[in-house]
């Protein structure tokens, strides 16, 4: 009798114990991403997936940092090759728990890089459909979920905005274009800020939203907030350098 009662307190301890390693672990990737040490803090999590290959918030990350790191590719062929791996870990946390707002978000967000990252016209409409279809099932999931709501609302200002052979591509491949609607991106946006109001790409695209539906006033307010805002991810300069040079313009 002890014996089997000795193997259940050393499996309940193992439990515990590797338990807190994983806590210690996420909290020392969390940290070398506040240190903006990014591919630093992809490797940990990448570790993390390791022992715990259904970790929902390393999965995630691991989608997330690669498209941070691809965005500052100039070659396309790389830049390519990182939002493709950014797909890959969405996928893998979508099979993990299809009913996850954070994988819904992540297969959403990676599927709106590869819009821009895919030579293939068919496969480009592919990504549109499917940045929709996830964002709008996460927050199905979540309403409250700030990036997915920043990921919808970029694709309705994206479907208003779409020139060149993206335009063509999904007008001739989708049946015409998707019903965009700049009020719908500036709704999305908003709430997105209201949850997460240090989010700068938000206000980046929200500024832009409101240039775009003719509310200069707006838009100087959005930007004005943005160029103040902290920065926390390595990404977050330029996108305030850009966002000061377009409330610049508006002035």
């Amino acid at each position: 009798m002890l014996k089997p009662l000795l193997a259940v307190f050393f499996f309940l301890l193992l439990t515990v114990a590797g338990a807190q390693d994983l806590q210690v672990q996420l909290k020392e990737a969390d940290n070398l991403e506040k240190q903006l040490k990014e591919r630093d803090a992809l490797e940990k999590y990448k570790q993390i997936l390791v022992t715990a290959p259904v970790n929902m918030k390393s999965l995630v990350k691991v989608s997330e940092l690669n498209v941070l790191l691809g965005e500052k590719e100039k070659d396309k062929k790389t830049r390519k090759l990182y939002f493709e791996t950014a797909l890959g870990f969405a996928k893998r946390a979508l099979d993990a728990d299809m009913n996850s707002a954070d994988a819904n978000y992540a297969m959403a967000m990676a599927s709106g890089k590869m819009t821009d990252a895919e030579p293939e016209n068919k496969k480009i409409v592919a990504f549109v459909k499917d940045v929709k279809v996830y964002s709008d099932k996460a927050l199905a999931l979540n309403p409250n979920h700030a990036k997915a709501n920043y990921t919808l609302g970029k694709w309705h200002y994206e479907m208003v905005t779409l020139s060149g052979i993206k335009k063509m591509a999904v007008k001739l491949f989708y049946g015409g274009l998707p019903d965009g609607d700049l009020e719908k991106a500036i709704q999305y946006m908003e709430k997105c800020r209201s949850l997460e109001p240090y989010f700068v790409p938000n206000y980046l695209d929200l500024g832009k939203a409101y240039k775009e539906n003719h509310q200069p006033a707006k838009a100087i307010e959005v930007l004005a907030k943005l160029v103040k805002l902290p920065t926390r991810t390595s990404a977050d300069s330029e996108q305030k350098a850009e966002g000061a040079k377009l409330l610049e313009s508006l002035q």
